[in-house]
């Protein structure tokens, strides 16, 4: 049981673990940001239910639009709506790069609950292609999120709509693109690998656009100081 948890939320760590890490302005309060994982690991069992009842009562007959489209849209926008609620408008959300580390941290936080629960259905087995596909692919989804939302907090007010309803869109076409994937049986192994590949990439150059404008955000406001 202890080593079945352990695996479980082992990538999610590691994951959140090297993001905070990137930040090398002042560090984003550990308490907050535990807060958001538990709204996103709480989130995950409203979501599966509701997933189960559309599933049990067929109420979207089509397999892929259910599976890709649905499922991307409900994800995603809980994830958004929870950080547009508790932690866009919160005190400690300082500077774009924060952004990044609550998106992280509240996809990571579903991501990992979610983990937990398959491995303890399927075994172990599935431990390293969970880590490789589903974990790391919520936690880019999230960083996209955040990324969009730290450009949204400390954009002008007129920009500001159009930048926040990115934040959900961008993620959840990524989203959908990669349930799409997965749903494509004879050449998903083929078509995800080049998918991930781009996700990653594109995720961690949200994450140094963040990086970079926090510290021109930093600089600045160190300058009115003197």
């Amino acid at each position: 049981m202890i080593i079945l948890l352990t695996v479980a939320i082992a990538p999610g760590l590691a994951l959140f673990s090297y993001f905070y890490l990137r930040k090398q302005i002042a560090k984003e309060p550990s308490r907050t940001l535990f807060h958001t994982f538990i709204y996103g690991a709480m989130m995950t069992f409203p979501i599966m239910f509701i997933q189960h009842v559309f599933e049990e009562e067929n109420i979207i007959p089509n397999e892929f639009f259910r599976n890709a489209i649905f499922t991307s849209w409900i994800e995603e926008f809980f994830k958004w709506l929870i950080l547009l609620i508790a932690i866009f408008k919160h005190v400690e959300f300082e500077d774009a790069y924060d952004g990044i580390l609550y998106g992280a941290s509240v996809s990571l936080g579903f991501a990992t609950v979610e983990n937990i629960l398959y491995l303890f259905i399927f075994g172990m087995d599935t431990a390293f292609i969970r880590a490789l596909l589903p974990v790391s692919s919520h936690a880019l989804f999230g960083v996209v999120m955040g990324y969009y939302l730290g450009r949204a907090k400390f954009t002008t007010v007129s920009n500001r709509k159009g930048t926040l309803f990115f934040a959900f869109f961008a993620p959840f076409i990524l989203h959908l693109i990669y349930n799409g994937i997965l749903g494509v049986n004879d050449l998903s192994l083929y078509l995800i690998i080049p998918f991930m590949l781009y996700l990653w990439w594109f995720g961690l150059t949200r994450v140094k656009f963040a990086h970079t404008f926090a510290m021109q955000q930093f600089r600045s406001r160190a300058q009115e100081k003197i």
